[in-house]
């Protein structure tokens, strides 16, 4: 990481609202690249970790060459050790093309002219852990160079992946953590995730001393023990209300305290700590000490003694360990939940909805959403927002929800900067909004009739400085002055002290406003700041009030707004285990990172790169990500959209009212047959493949996510280059998502919508060639094939649903498909996709058939025009079908359905 830091300032330049960003580090080999005459990747990737399955590798290296030295007798030799002394192995070169890995992208320029791609492989035992590096030369008559020098890479590490009865591993935590503390608790616990160990280690820790919490740092040990550790990731609070990840080698060392960390051993088995908080109001977090031991941070505010709670999993991948300590954890704050009983039947009523219920959340989750904050800035008026609304409607884009953010409130302005700022009353700024907030709300509905939904910004406390001591709602509401932590620090005039609802009254206080927001046409909220909680000195402060508010405002949500709620500035340990983590509630809208900041060109990488491995943590909350807003037209526009595209959660537009990129926004969006604009939100979420691979390590960031169901589903990711300088990289078919070893593929690349031949994971050339340049970005995604035998000509055809094509995540519009093959021999094709567009169909013969013979294709029950269907110009194995143009053509009306069903009949061959 570099030096020195970048910070962000937030409204009004006040140091409390600061962002902090950690530069990119430009090396000048990375500058010199561009000018390079030879650039070099391998499978196994060199500069990272990877576990194969099998005992002997294909190591395959891909040498990409300047077209003026294509035919120099280029040579590569592979040097590898298992930790004695290294041994070299000459490459061959691999001149039959089609066992060259598959490209489905334009090859990447260097100085103005195309690389050449030269493959070499050879094989490698594998007995337990392997180094190894490249080096090469451009002929027996030149020197050779190591391709760490030439390119700042460093050595790679392939594992064999084994699989460990968990009958032979030991009980005893103490042989997994070198020294671990005699004082700690550590007992084995039953995991409820095959394949992984788990233990609960508990710390005592006394009671605070009435205002002032109880505070110890714990030694906990040494995962793995002394120069055993190969590579390790943490999730640290990078600030207040935000998570961020590390990454390191051999020795454990945090900048700052985290909430988890991994620990990958040289004989690549994963360790997972996960710290818990949120119980009998106890926080625990992680630190390190300089010998790399783990230290326990614990605070108690709480009038009683308690214990501080870590658990421990070892699995043979990460993920196994991981979900073993996240389920876990889960049984840990359910039994110590401390909501009333009241509240518990309330959620377990609410949490079961109804049909309504489920149409909002449809339209919350997965439509289209406009935000003001980036757009229009602060201060708020009506004229700004009716503007935004008629400027969305002149441009056809069809939102279905429209957040009002911060700056619409009756605020005091005192002290100096919006953390000192108080709020006065429910109604909105009577000047910016001089017939009320109702006016508003119904002009914007009236504008722009497809938006279902308008939601407001608020902070949990109110505002940023909680209430204006003088304002109405302080005089409505019983209140109580509090002391903030981070103000205190900074000296502020205010002394760090806001004015907040007393703990009695604040379940009253939620209800009144939420019922005022729906008598005004609202009916969501955006709730921001929720770690102001956090920042509360008083230890009897936060045992009082953290819940309390975390409770009621759950509530009130649920009561007034069902599931339309965004829960923003809340990963604080409280809030994700107290909140986020029970499973007795709908999965609520969560931010997953800090803030799109547009104006700060090093932030956009790493926003996608923090979401990605946050990610690792909170797909196992009851949360559905939210990676922020961002705007289609800027520099990194497309970069953030497939970010978007693969994360499973919302999308949210913050465009600058008229600069709108209408073919970006077409290809994160559909029409339905009802006229709505929805996005195509995977099934699962998204997040980083390669969880110890560092920000600067310059490795390709991989985004995996799947759609539909197991085996039968669609594995996608989205690849981001995060260096500043251009990447290629070899992916294996095995790293895809959800793909199994018995099933055929066929992989399509978005950006070109080029398509692979079939392929199977044990194929040794089923690897993919990515390259990416600066700000580079793409999808791919592996489509399942199925076979059907015609006996006519003794061959296997293969079919594939590819989902809407010229969507970034197209195969997520697939709602349900279904292949079958009758009895006279047609192959019968059934599929509902939730918007309208061009429908992809993958066909192995279909350039021998004569297609507009043989086919019949209907919507919903009628032939389409023979001119919406024709083959791909990018692949003829691609059929594609235009049921945009044909349900215009047709004047076909939905009726009940929000889905659009195509079904295609193909005729065997007479």
């Amino acid at each position: 990481m570099a030096d020195t830091d970048t910070f962000i300032s937030g409204a009004d330049g006040n140091e409390v609202f600061q962002a902090k960003y950690i530069p990119k580090q430009t090396s000048p080999l990375a500058l010199d690249h561009p000018s390079m005459k030879a650039f070099i990747c391998t499978f196994p990737p060199l500069g990272q970790v990877t576990q194969i399955d099998q005992s002997t590798s294909t190591f395959t290296a891909l040498l990409e060459v300047d077209e003026s030295r294509n035919s120099d007798p280029w040579q590569l030799s592979l040097w590898h050790s298992d930790g004695k002394e290294w041994v070299e192995c000459p490459m061959d070169p691999v001149r039959n093309s089609s066992a060259h890995p598959t490209a489905l992208q334009s090859a990447r320029e260097s100085s103005g002219s195309p690389l050449r791609r030269l493959y070499f492989t050879t094989p490698l035992a594998i007995r337990f852990s392997t180094h190894f590096t490249i080096k090469f030369r451009a002929g027996s008559d030149q020197p050779w160079k190591w391709v760490r020098d030439h390119q700042g890479t460093s050595d790679g590490t392939v594992m064999m992946r084994t699989v460990t009865s968990q009958d032979a591993v030991s009980g005893d935590l103490g042989d997994f953590i070198e020294g671990l503390n005699p004082a700690l608790k550590a007992k084995n616990s039953r995991s409820q995730c095959p394949g992984a160990s788990l233990w609960l280690v508990e710390a005592p820790i006394e009671a605070a001393d009435g205002e002032k919490p109880a505070i110890r740092d714990i030694k906990l040990g040494l995962p793995w023990g002394k120069g055993k550790i190969s590579r390790w990731f943490a999730l640290i609070r990078i600030w207040s209300p935000w998570l961020a990840p590390r990454q390191g080698k051999s020795i454990f060392k945090l900048d700052k305290e985290a909430v988890m960390s991994s620990f990958l051993s040289l004989s690549g088995k994963h360790l997972v700590l996960l710290a818990i908080s949120g119980v009998d109001n106890v926080m625990t977090l992680f630190k390190s000490d300089s010998d790399g031991n783990v230290i326990l941070r614990v605070r108690n505010d709480g009038q009683n003694t308690s214990v501080s709670r870590v658990l421990v999993g070892l699995g043979d991948d990460f993920e196994s360990a991981n979900a073993a300590v996240m389920y876990h954890a889960r049984g840990i704050v359910a039994e110590n939940k401390t909501a009333s009983g009241e509240q518990q039947r309330e959620l377990a009523a609410l949490k079961e909805g109804d049909e309504s219920t489920k149409l909002w959340a449809e339209n919350w989750y997965d439509g289209l959403t406009y935000c003001t904050w980036n757009a229009i800035g602060q201060r708020l008026s009506e004229d700004k927002l009716i503007k935004a609304v008629e400027t969305l409607a002149e441009n056809n884009i069809n939102v279905t929800n429209f957040i009002i953010d911060d700056n619409w409130q009756a605020i005091d302005y005192r002290g100096h900067g919006q953390f000192q700022h108080g709020w006065v009353e429910f109604e909105a700024e009577r000047e910016a909004f001089p017939n009320g907030l109702k006016h508003t709300v119904t002009r914007i509905r009236q504008k722009l009739p497809s938006i279902q939904h308008v939601a407001v910004w608020h902070a949990i406390l109110g505002y940023w400085g909680g209430l204006a001591p003088d304002g109405q709602i302080a005089k409505t509401y019983k209140t109580v002055e509090v002391v903030r932590e981070d103000a205190m620090r900074r000296n502020l005039p205010l002394g760090g002290k806001m004015t907040v609802v007393d703990e009695e009254d604040v379940p009253r206080f939620y209800d009144d406003f939420y019922r005022f927001l729906a008598s005004c046409g609202v009916d969501a909220v955006k709730t921001d700041a929720q770690f102001m909680l956090d920042t509360f000195v008083s230890a009897k402060a936060r045992s009082s009030l953290i819940s309390t508010y975390l409770d009621a405002w759950t509530i009130s949500t649920l009561r007034h707004f069902s599931v339309k709620a965004i829960s923003c500035m809340s990963q604080t340990p409280q809030i994700l285990f107290h909140s986020q983590l029970p499973q007795n509630k709908p999965p609520l809208l969560v931010r997953n990172s800090d803030d799109f900041f547009p104006e700060v060109p090093t932030s956009h990488p790493w926003h996608i790169f923090t979401n990605a491995h946050n990610a690792l943590f909170t797909q196992h909350l009851n949360v559905i990500p939210d990676w922020d807003m961002f705007q289609t037209v800027h520099d990194y526009s497309g970069f953030h959209a497939a970010a978007r595209c693969v994360s499973g959660g919302p999308i949210y537009i913050t465009d600058v009212p008229g600069q709108h990129d209408l073919n970006l926004i077409n290809q994160m969006t559909g029409p339905t047959p009802r006229g709505k604009t929805v996005i195509f939100r995977p099934s699962v979420m998204g997040k980083s493949l390669d969880q110890y691979n560092g920000y600067d390590d310059h490795n390709l960031l991989l985004v995996g996510t799947y759609h539909g169901p197991a085996v039968t589903g669609t594995g996608i990711i989205g690849f981001f280059n995060v260096s500043q300088r251009p990447l290629s990289e070899l992916i294996p078919l095995s790293k895809f998502p959800g793909v199994i070893e018995a099933q055929y593929y066929i992989i399509r690349a978005h950006s070109s919508g080029l398509v692979s031949e079939p392929m199977q994971i044990v194929d040794s050339s089923s690897l993919i060639y990515v390259s990416l340049g600066i700000r580079g970005y793409d999808i791919l995604s592996a489509y399942p094939l199925r076979g059907f035998v015609d006996e006519s000509r003794a061959e296997t055809i293969w079919i594939a649903n590819l989902g809407l094509l010229g969507k970034m995540a197209g195969a997520a519009a697939v709602v349900d498909s279904r292949i079958t093959k009758l009895e006279n021999g047609m192959i019968f094709i059934d599929t509902n996709i939730k918007a309208l567009g061009v429908l992809g169909l993958y066909i192995s013969n279909l350039p021998e058939i004569s297609w507009k013979d043989r086919m019949m294709i209907t919507v919903l029950g009628r032939a389409i025009p023979i001119h919406t269907i024709g083959i791909s110009e990018v692949d003829e194995h691609v059929l594609e079908i235009d049921t945009e143009q044909a349900w215009k053509e047709m004047g076909l009306k939905s009726g009940w359905s929000n889905e659009v069903e195509v079904k295609i009949s193909i005729n065997r061959a007479h």
